[in-house]
């Protein structure tokens, strides 16, 4: 089994200048004010799972090239780093930009034991991939390992809910191999799960969590149609008391972003690390709280991370789980709550409502 990320190692990168050997639990809730860097936290897991996935160079252009990655840009700030130890293997990278405003890696370390490599090679995408497939499946490899770990980080982002939105649409039912990062896939994933039997009291477990939501659902309409070479499928669905199957554009955005959320934090085989930013965007109160208790299971089955601007959602989770999230001098720190200190504050107050007065800071701030 993936082993969970247990310490996180950041330098130079966006607002996280430095941050160094900062422990993380099975479950971890980022509080702060908009721009403290809480969702430059969230981007860094996506950077690299796009290093684990051979495709840094597409991810540095969509989000504007890499300068924008770099701590006060690359003229102050030459080079990212990073280490991240899952168990008894450790990963670490140092990247720099290019005249043309890619990212080049200098070099990825990997040690295990005690035993460290390190690769200096100066390339545009990460080595680890191929060299943790050099070695038979029955060989030791720590590339493997720690390729593994990696690309089991994997940030859940269901904020398009458009009309246009991937989730709404006709999606190829042979696209059922893991839920996408997007959810772009939801209908085969959901499919592929009602359909096998080792798998079916997840999709039953789904479905009751969202009619808790939405008491007006009855169950998923999931049938592939035929469009040319392809069979193809939607995330159609009944109301109860009647046996018209409806549209996925006639599902609200709260619902059908609830049902990802369900989906991702209910299914059998999860990533080792999820990752989630403002997860609470669009639902009605009750919802917040449902999708707390989902959290707070799926927290132990997998390791997750969320970051979150709801009081409600904050209100459901325990003090020592709570990382506050602050700017300063333009850049951001990152501090977990110590319940013994809060013991007194917290026999009158809750975390949030400590947190709304900012007493635990995490609040707009002047630089």
């Amino acid at each position: 089994m993936t082993e969970p990320l247990k310490k996180l190692t950041i330098k130079g990168f966006k607002s996280i200048e430095s941050l160094v050997d900062f422990e993380l639990g099975a479950l971890n809730v980022l509080i702060g004010a908009n721009g403290s860097g809480k969702s430059n936290f969230v981007d860094f897991f996506r950077l690299i799972r796009a290093m684990a996935d051979e495709s840094l160079q597409v991810f540095v252009t969509k989000c504007g090239g890499a300068d924008v990655f770099f701590h006060m840009g690359a003229q102050h700030t030459s080079k990212i780093s990073a280490q991240l130890v899952f168990g008894q293997n450790t990963y670490g990278f140092d990247l720099s930009p290019t005249a043309s405003d890619q990212m080049m890696i200098e070099q990825e370390t990997t040690r295990c034991n005690g035993a460290e490599q390190v690769r200096k090679h100066g390339k545009l995408e990460s080595v680890l991939r191929n060299e943790a497939s050099r070695r038979s499946a029955s060989e030791p490899n720590v590339d493997r390992d720690i390729h593994a770990a990696v690309s089991n980080c994997m940030v859940y982002h269901f904020h398009d809910t458009s009309m246009m939105a991937p989730m709404r649409r006709e999606q190829s039912e042979r696209d059922h191999f893991g839920l996408r990062h997007d959810a772009s896939n939801i209908a085969p994933f959901l499919l592929s799960l009602r359909d096998d039997t080792k798998h079916k009291a997840n999709y039953d477990l789904i479905r009751d969590t969202v009619r808790m939501v939405a008491p007006f659902f009855d169950d998923f309409f999931l049938e592939p149609k035929t469009k040319g070479p392809a069979e193809m499928v939607r995330l159609e669905w009944r109301q109860k008391g009647n046996i018209y199957p409806f549209r996925p554009y006639h599902l609200s955005d709260g619902t059908i972003r609830f049902i990802c959320l369900a989906t991702a934090l209910l299914q059998p085989t999860p990533p080792a690390t999820i990752i989630l930013d403002e997860p609470e965007l669009g639902l009605h109160p009750f919802a917040i709280s449902l999708l707390a208790s989902l959290i707070q299971s799926a927290s132990e089955r997998m390791q997750v991370i969320i970051s979150t601007q709801s009081p409600t959602l904050l209100d459901e989770f325990k003090p020592e789980d709570v990382i506050v999230v602050n700017r300063q001098a333009g850049h951001s720190t990152f501090n977990r709550l110590d319940t013994e200190l809060l013991r007194e504050w917290l026999d009158e107050y809750s975390v949030a409502e400590l947190w709304q007065q900012n007493v635990l800071r995490g609040g707009p701030a002047h630089e």
